[in-house]
C-alpha cells in the first residue's frame, strides 16, 4: 500500500504521456484522476495507522549508492509528518484533477496536461516520503522541472516562456544551496540518512551546524519564494489556474517549508540559522501583504498572499514550532485551493479576464463561486472559528511569547501583514463581485457559473476551510499532544506553547483580529462609501509615489535587471567577443586549423613543375641531411659546419673586393 501511494501517480503520468494518442482525452482524464483519488485513498488509510495508531512505517526499496563510507539506499518514511504531509499535497491535487477536466477541457493537449499534473504529484510524494536527503534531492528537482512544465504550458505564449524560466533560475540559487549543503552533511556526519544525521546532531560542532542550517535556508527561501527570491512566484501566474493552485497550495512552495520542519534535529542547535529565519520569514510576511494590497491581477493578489504565508509559516519555524508551522501549512492549504480554484471559475466565466478593474457586479451572475471566495478569503484572514484563525493567530502569538527583541519586532510585523491581508481580501471580494460592472458587456453577456466538475472540488475545499482547523487543532498543535512522537524535534529550551497559551495578555492576543475588522472596515469604507478617495490618493505626488512603489514589488525587478542581469549580459557579451571568438579562437582548434589550412596551401605551393625549383629542393634536402648526420654523431662537428657556413660570405666578398 505505501510503495502504491507513490507508483500510482508515476504510472498515470507515464500512461497520460506516452500512450495519450492511444487512450484518447477521456481515457488520460479518467486513468490520471481515479489514480490520484485511489492514492489520495491510500493516504487517509496511512494516516489512520500511522498518525492515529502510532505506527510509523519505513521502506528499504534497494541499495543506491554503495561507495567507501556513503552508503545510499532507495528508502522511504512514513511517520506522522510524512503522512500529514500526504493530506494536503495528494487531496488537493485529486481535487485539482477533477477540476481540470471542466477548466482545461477544450485544450488540445489535455493528455500533456494530466500527465505533467500527475509527474509534479509524484515528484513531491517522493520529497516528502524519502528517508535521507538524497531521495529528498530527486523529488526537490523533479518538482522544478515539473513547475517549468507547467508554466509553460501554453509555450506559444512569449510572458510564459519568460516566466518559466525566471522560475527555474531562481530555484537553481536555491538548489544551489542544497547542493552545498548536502556536500556539508556528508562531510560533516559521514551519511546523508536521517536517523544517522538527526542522532548525531547534538554531538557536531555549532559553527558547522549554522553552515549546514543557512544551506538549507538558502534552499528553502528559493523553493518557497521568500524575500530576495521571490519573484518568481506572482510571474508563475502564467500558467493555467489549475496549476497556480497546485503550486501555491500543496506542492511547489510547500517543500521549502517541509525542508526546514524535516531538518528540526539539525536546526534546534543553530540558533543563528533560527534567529535567520525568523527575520527572513517576518519580512518575506511584510513585504507581500503590502506588496498585494495594490496589485491589480486577481492571481495575482492571491499569489502575494502565498508569498506572505509563506514568510508567516519561515517566521514560527525560526521561533522552533515545528508543530505549529505544518498545522499552518496544511491548513493553508485548503482555503488558498479554494481561492486559486474560485478565482479560475470567475477567470473562465469572463473569458479569461484577470483585471480587476475590470470586473465587477458578479454577485448575484456568480452566486456559488462569489460564496466560494468569500469562505476562502475568510479563512485566510483567520476570521474566528474558521480554519485559518486556529494556525495563523496561534503563529502571531508565539512570535509575542518569544519574550525576546526579535519575538517583538516580528510580532509586529506579522499584526500588520495580518491587517493588510484582511484588507486587500476584502479589496479583491469588493472589486470583484460587489462594485460596479466595469468590464466589457460581452464579457457579462456570456457569463456562466462553474458546471458541476467544477463545483464538487469546490464544496471539498470549502468544508475543510470551515471545518478542519477546528476538528485537528488539539490533534496537531495541542499542549501535550503525542501526534508527532519523534517526527519532529523541539529543544526543551525553544518550547515555547505553554508560555504563549497562558502567559500572554489577551489584548495582544486580540489584537490581529482587532486590526483585521478595522482594515476591512476602511477598505468598504475607501471603496463603498468614499469612492473617490483612491484616486484622489494617487493624484497627490506622495500617494502616487507610494502606491507605485507597492506596486511595482519594491523595485525588486528594476533593480535586478539594472544591476544584475544587465552586467551579467555585458560581462558575457565581452566575454563572447574577446575570449571565445578572441583569444581561445586564434590559439585553440579555430587557430590550428588557420595554421595547418595556410602551411597546407604553401607546401602545395611549392609542386610549380619547374625542374630547377626540383633540383634545388633535392640540393636543400641533401644539406639537410648531412647538417643531422654531423649533429647525430657529433654536436662539435656540426658547429664547425655552421661555423663555416656562416663565414663563407664574408670571405667571398672579401675577394670580390681585393
Amino acid at each position: 500500500m505505501y510503495l502504491a501511494i507513490l507508483t500510482l501517480p508515476l504510472l498515470s503520468a507515464t500512461v497520460a504521456g506516452f500512450l495519450g494518442r492511444k487512450v484518447g482525452k477521456t481515457g488520460s482524464h479518467l486513468i490520471t484522476c481515479s489514480s490520484l483519488v485511489l492514492t489520495t485513498f491510500l493516504a487517509l488509510v496511512a494516516f489512520y495507522e500511522v498518525g492515529l495508531c502510532q505506527s510509523p512505517v519505513s521502506i528499504k526499496l534497494m541499495s543506491w549508492i554503495d561507495s567507501e563510507f556513503l552508503l545510499v539506499s532507495w528508502g522511504f518514511i512514513y511517520d506522522s509528518l510524512t503522512v500529514s504531509m500526504l493530506l494536503p499535497v495528494l487531496i488537493v491535487s485529486a481535487l485539482v484533477h477533477i477540476y481540470s477536466t471542466s477548466y482545461m477541457g477544450e485544450d488540445p493537449h489535455n493528455q500533456r496536461f494530466f500527465s505533467y499534473l500527475s509527474m509534479f504529484t509524484f515528484f513531491m510524494l517522493m520529497l516528502v516520503t524519502g528517508d535521507n536527503y538524497l531521495v529528498m534531492f530527486i523529488g526537490w528537482e523533479g518538482v522544478g522541472i515539473s513547475s517549468y512544465l507547467l508554466i509553460n504550458f501554453w509555450f506559444t505564449r512569449l510572458q510564459a516562456n519568460k516566466a518559466a524560466i525566471k522560475a527555474l533560475v531562481m530555484n537553481r540559487v536555491g538548489d544551489w544551496g542544497f547542493s552545498i549543503g548536502l556536500w556539508a552533511i556528508f562531510w560533516t556526519f559521514g551519511n546523508l540518512d536521517f536517523t544517522t544525521v538527526f542522532s548525531l546532531a547534538p554531538y557536531i560542532n555549532e559553527e558547522l551546524i549554522t553552515i549546514i542550517s543557512i544551506c538549507l535556508l538558502v534552499a528553502a527561501m528559493g523553493k518557497s519564494a521568500q524575500i530576495g527570491l521571490h519573484t518568481w512566484l506572482p510571474d508563475a501566474m502564467e500558467g493555467p489556474t489549475p496549476v497556480s493552485a497546485l503550486i501555491h497550495a500543496a506542492t511547489m512552495v510547500t517543500a521549502g517549508v517541509y525542508l526546514l520542519v524535516r531538518s528540526s534535529p539539525i536546526l534546534e542547535f543553530g540558533s543563528t540559522a533560527l534567529i535567520l529565519i525568523t527575520w527572513v520569514g517576518a519580512i518575506t510576511a511584510f513585504f507581500a501583504a503590502t506588496t498585494g494590497l495594490v496589485q491589480n491581477d486577481l492571481k495575482r493578489v492571491i499569489a502575494y498572499s502565498t508569498c506572505s504565508q509563506l514568510g508567516l509559516l519561515f517566521l514560527v519555524a525560526g521561533l522552533s514550532q515545528y508543530n505549529v508551522a505544518l498545522f499552518h501549512l496544511v491548513n493553508h492549504a485548503w482555503f488558498k485551493a479554494l481561492l486559486f480554484l474560485s478565482a479560475g471559475s470567475v477567470i473562465h466565466a469572463m473569458n479569461d479576464e484577470q483585471d480587476l478593474r475590470k470586473f465587477g457586479g458578479l454577485s448575484n451572475l456568480l452566486p456559488f463561486t462569489y460564496s466560494m471566495m468569500v469562505i476562502g478569503s475568510l479563512s485566510l484572514m483567520a476570521l474566528p472559528f474558521l480554519t485559518g484563525f486556529y494556525s495563523k493567530d496561534l503563529i502571531i502569538e508565539l512570535a509575542y511569547g518569544h519574550y525576546t527583541f526579535s519575538g517583538s519586532v516580528v510580532y509586529w510585523l506579522a499584526a500588520v501583514a495580518a491587517v493588510f491581508t484582511a484588507m486587500y481580501s476584502i479589496r479583491s471580494l469588493y472589486l470583484t463581485f460587489l462594485g460596479y460592472p466595469n468590464g466589457p458587456k460581452i464579457n457579462y453577456q456570456n457569463i456562466h457559473e462553474a458546471p458541476l466538475i467544477m463545483a464538487i472540488p469546490l464544496v471539498v475545499l470549502a468544508v475543510f476551510s470551515i471545518f478542519f482547523g477546528y476538528v485537528t487543532k488539539d490533534l496537531f498543535v495541542g499542549v501535550g499532544t503525542d501526534f508527532w512522537n519523534n517526527a519532529l524535534f523541539i529543544h526543551p529550551n525553544h518550547s515555547i506553547l505553554v508560555d504563549t497559551e497562558f502567559g500572554i495578555p489577551s489584548t495582544m492576543k486580540l489584537l490581529p483580529l482587532i486590526g483585521s475588522l478595522l482594515g476591512t472596515t476602511a477598505v468598504f469604507a475607501i471603496y463603498w462609501i468614499f469612492d473617490y478617495v483612491p484616486n484622489q490618493f494617487i493624484s497627490s505626488n506622495l500617494g502616487r509615489g507610494i502606491y507605485r512603489f507597492f506596486n511595482q514589488k519594491y523595485f525588486f525587478d528594476n533593480i535586478y535587471n539594472n544591476f544584475i542581469l544587465n552586467k551579467l549580459l555585458n560581462f558575457g557579451y565581452t566575454t563572447n567577443k574577446i575570449l571565445d571568438r578572441g583569444a581561445i579562437e586564434l590559439v585553440g582548434p579555430y587557430g590550428l586549423v588557420h595554421v595547418f589550412k595556410n602551411a597546407s596551401n604553401k607546401i602545395t605551393s611549392l609542386d610549380s613543375g619547374f625542374i630547377p625549383s626540383y633540383a634545388m629542393y633535392i640540393f636543400s634536402g641533401l644539406i639537410l641531411f648531412i647538417t643531422l648526420i654531423f649533429f647525430i654523431g657529433d654536436p662539435r662537428l656540426f658547429l664547425l659546419l655552421l661555423w663555416a657556413v656562416l663565414l663563407l660570405p664574408n670571405s667571398s666578398s672579401k675577394r670580390t673586393e681585393y
